[in-house]
């Protein structure tokens, strides 16, 4: 049976409805491979990915999230959900609610991990080296494999993701362009999100060596979980204290916020947003101006992609260990050169928890 969770606040609009349609799953992608897997020292190559082939055996999935409270992990939600479709395996869901929630997430890596009808575990981790000790354990009796959030090497046996050092730095990049070096200190404030959470120390460094010799200044950092009442309560907290700031960077749910409170303050003309990550809340900002730019990673992909590497583990098929797509900056005027599909679900999928092949069910 499918189980699926409603949450009105996903509903988009008829205009992402239009603009975002699924791609093909079975088509192939471009991709970037590490070799050696999980060495972020060398850059990685770039690839043709060819979807795996239908598997062999029901298997059984199960996937551990940070949370589904924002679109960017809704998006790594269908991209699994609709490629354990296409392959004909059982999938899992469980999010932990937030990246403050290691305990909760520990519980359900054990869970996945002691339940003997699940193959694999596929991880989007809240924490970079928190959970190890369970990852050891789980790793013992079955594959463990990342996804998206990068996390310390022991125990994993694959990972999908990109270098949110990458990310941060392409976002610190684009800010230092508009503002060539001769003039005035540019002051900015800076929202990374959670401490804690694996992939925010890389994206802090990568935007801060970025706009290092620039004119962007940060005038204020604002750390915070990304859920969107935390971030716009930042938001708001950060413009009484730092009115000079011109512009407003870090995660796509400070981003999302940010719009309505420029709006309401009368700031959206004098104060830019720029995004370190992409969502649908975000591209409708970048097609209405809102906000300036962010780089996308293909949230969608890179959950098509982690159900084919376990399937691939399972059937005992070669399988590239470390990939990831490649990061690309959408802009107004870019948003016509991504594949939309891969970094934004359907306006009409909502959370779905499992998924059961029809001889399953």
């Amino acid at each position: 049976m499918t189980l699926i969770r409603r949450f009105p606040f996903f509903v988009a609009t008829a205009l992402l409805a239009l603009s975002a349609a699924a791609p093909v799953s079975g088509g192939t992608r471009e991709v970037v491979r590490w070799e050696p897997p999980f060495d972020y020292t060398r850059a990685p190559s770039s690839s043709r990915y060819i979807p795996t082939r239908p598997a062999t055996r029901p298997w059984t999935l199960c996937a551990v999230f940070p949370h589904i409270k924002d679109a960017y992990w809704l998006g790594v939600d269908y991209g699994m959900v609709d490629e354990a479709r296409r392959l004909g395996v059982e999938l899992r869901l469980f999010e932990a609610g937030g990246y403050p929630n290691e305990q909760i997430q520990r519980d359900q890596l054990k869970s996945c991990g002691a339940d003997p009808d699940v193959d694999a575990v596929i991880l989007g981790t809240v924490s970079f080296d928190g959970l190890a000790d369970v990852i050891a354990d789980v790793a013992r009796r079955i594959p463990v494999l990342a996804t998206v959030n990068d996390i310390a090497d022991d125990g994993i046996a694959a990972k999908v993701g990109v270098s949110w050092y990458e990310m941060g730095r392409r976002a610190g990049e684009y800010l230092a362009r508009r503002h060539p070096e001769n003039g005035p200190p540019v002051p900015i404030a800076w929202f990374p999100g959670p401490r804690g959470a694996g992939w925010v120390p890389f994206v802090d460094r990568g935007f801060r060596d970025a706009i290092a010799g620039s004119r962007i200044v940060i005038d204020a950092t604002a750390w915070g979980d990304t859920a969107k009442s935390v971030q716009r309560n930042l938001v708001q907290e950060t413009l009484d204290r730092h009115p000079q700031v011109r512009y407003l960077v870090g995660n796509a749910l400070m981003a999302e916020a940010a719009i309505s409170v420029l709006r309401e303050r009368g700031l959206q003309d004098k104060v830019g947003i720029v995004a370190t990550y992409f969502t649908p809340a975000v591209y409708r900002g970048i097609l209405r101006g809102r906000i300036l730019a962010a780089p996308s990673d293909a949230p969608v992909l890179q959950g098509r992609l982690s159900v084919g590497q376990a399937v691939d583990l399972l059937e005992g098929r070669p399988v590239a260990r470390h990939i990831g797509p490649r990061v690309q900056v959408v802009d107004r005027a870019g948003l016509s050169r991504i594949d939309l599909g891969d970094s934004l679900p359907p306006s009409t999928f909502m959370p779905q928890f499992r998924y059961s092949p029809p001889a399953a069910r």
